[in-house]
């Protein structure tokens, strides 16, 4: 176990922590049973970077490794979201002040109640440059048949697949967390697939890259 560790920064998908191993020459890369990890500075802070791979299973798991075996004060989550065309914009900065799981059904009566897998953050009061909203989190991508779904009950702005997990479990081991994700993708009620859902993994690295960047920018990690 590492001793006064202030920060660990979760990533989910393979493409998005290709983009952030890439800002470190050459890290010292070691293994967990999810997926590479190292350490790094940020100014004097030593800082774990944990790849925690797709999906919520992995995530809600990876998460809870890191807190049993690392002890970090603080939890980050960087990454990428869908978006719904025109309430964001490309590459826009999402900092959700709220986070939803939305797709778990029971056919047999004993559902969760409306806000068991529901987490409201506390966010950095001087963060900057983001949108603040409540990011929806399900295991599959937003779609234009998915978003017809949920649209009438949630009307959302950015949809994801892990966060809703990690703060999920990160609450319930009371470590505090911030999320940025970055809009790869844009959905419309009308349109018959997401817009550049075919060739998205330039997106998908440019945007955590950007989300990567904003948190050294504005000096959080200090």
């Amino acid at each position: 176990m590492i001793k006064h560790l202030k920060f660990a920064v979760l990533v989910s998908a393979n493409a998005e922590w290709v983009a952030v191993k890439s800002a470190f020459p050459a890290p010292s890369v070691e293994r967990s049973p999810y997926g590479e990890y190292f350490f790094n500075h940020a100014g004097e802070e030593r800082v774990l970077f944990f790849h925690g791979s797709l999906g919520k299973v992995a995530a809600a798991a990876s998460t809870q490794y890191v807190i049993d075996h690392f002890r970090p004060a603080r939890l980050i989550n960087i990454g990428t979201c869908g978006g719904v065309e025109g309430r964001i914009g490309r590459f826009e900065i999402v900092v959700p002040d709220k986070l939803v799981i939305y797709d778990i059904y029971s056919a047999i009566g004993d559902d969760p109640s409306e806000g068991h897998y529901m987490t409201e953050p506390d966010l950095p009061a001087h963060f900057p440059n983001a949108c603040h909203t409540t990011l929806y989190s399900a295991d599959r991508n937003l779609t234009p048949a998915t978003l017809r779904e949920i649209e009438d009950r949630y009307h959302p702005v950015a949809v994801d697949w892990e966060s809703g997990a990690i703060a999920w479990v990160a609450k319930r081991n009371g470590t505090p967390l911030l999320f940025m994700r970055g809009g790869s993708d844009l959905v419309a009620l009308r349109e018959a697939r997401p817009k550049g859902m075919a060739h998205c993994g330039w997106r998908i690295r440019a945007g955590s890259w950007r989300c990567f960047s904003q948190i050294c920018r504005t000096g959080w990690l200090l």
